[in-house]
């Protein structure tokens, strides 16, 4: 992301259009920061709320029917468990 910071500028030193904005005295310092107006409107758009996922790929949600995954957070920690304990002895599948 390409933008420009200038801090601590004199609010007496901005443009009339944005001093305008500030409700402070003319030798109150400032932060101005300038981006690319799309950035900016892509930046608003991710912190949006999410709008529902469309995919055309066939593989997406491929999985979504398996009953065995039904428990997510199960799943996930069998999948994460170690193979062996600390001993070096194999762990037994469940």
């Amino acid at each position: 992301m390409t933008a420009i910071v200038i801090e601590h500028v004199p609010v007496a030193d901005l443009p009339p259009a944005w001093r305008a904005q500030r409700a402070q005295t003319a030798d109150t310092l400032g932060t101005v920061r300038i981006e690319k107006e799309e950035q900016a409107k892509a930046k608003a758009k991710a912190t949006a709320p999410a709008a529902e996922f469309v995919s055309d790929d066939p593989a997406f949600g491929i999985w979504r029917d398996r009953e065995d995954l039904a428990d997510i957070q199960a799943s996930v920690r069998q999948l994460r468990a170690p193979r062996y304990g600390r001993d070096g002895a194999r762990m037994e599948s469940t």
